[in-house]
């Protein structure tokens, strides 16, 4: 099945349950990689193309809740899926808070593990995406100049042409080159496009 859903990563002491895990996202066409520990993944990390983790709240020398806090400091925007045993509630809640996507009780449905995964992973897609197109705006917007800049600024602001002529003292005309210039450049179709562009990499416009 698909291999191009990434790889999930599972984090358990329990080496029986771990390899468990890897075969059933195996059957279900998911690449998944275990650990024996948190620092066994984290020492790996940096090689690591992360789609989704999967990790046991209760282990020795690092627990989940404290791998949760590592990968926030790293900045790591991979979906976790914590697993928890029976009467953990209050250390899902608090994983919930960290950032954790979901949590799972010991024992859990194989379907129940995999429905939650695969929102992960969707969740994981739909965010790299945005990352990208994110990524995307911000480099055409680097290509603007800085009077474009200022007129890209009035128009997401709602202002009129003549107003933005006013407010930088320049001519209603020359506003409309510099807008013809930066829709061009931006590869906005419209001003709605335009304002939507502005809107993802929080170009607010100022009143």
């Amino acid at each position: 099945m698909a291999s191009d859903k990434g790889v999930v990563h599972i984090i358990d002491d329990d080496d029986a349950l771990r390899e468990s895990l890897v075969f059933l996202l195996r059957t279900a066409g998911i690449e998944g990689k275990g650990y024996a520990s948190a620092k066994a993944f984290l020492d790996a990390l940096p090689d690591l193309s992360l789609s989704c983790v999967i990790t046991d709240v209760r282990m020795p020398d690092m627990s989940g809740i404290d791998l949760l806090r590592r990968l926030k400091e790293l900045k790591i925007a991979a979906p976790v899926i914590v697993v928890t045993g029976h009467g953990d509630v209050a250390l899902a809640v608090e994983a919930m808070k960290i950032g954790a996507v979901d949590f799972l009780e010991k024992p859990f449905d194989d379907e129940v593990l995999l429905a939650s995964v695969e929102a992960a992973l969707r969740q994981r897609g739909g965010q790299a995406k945005r990352d990208s197109e994110r990524a995307d705006i911000e480099s055409r917007l680097a290509g603007l100049s800085p009077r474009e800049r200022d007129v890209l600024g009035g128009l997401v602001a709602g202002r009129a042409n003549k107003q933005i002529a006013f407010d930088l003292g320049i001519s209603p005309r020359t506003v409309e080159i510099y807008r013809a210039n930066l829709m061009n450049k931006m590869q906005a179709g419209s001003l709605s496009d335009l304002v939507r562009m502005a809107l993802v990499v929080g170009i607010l416009g100022s009143e």
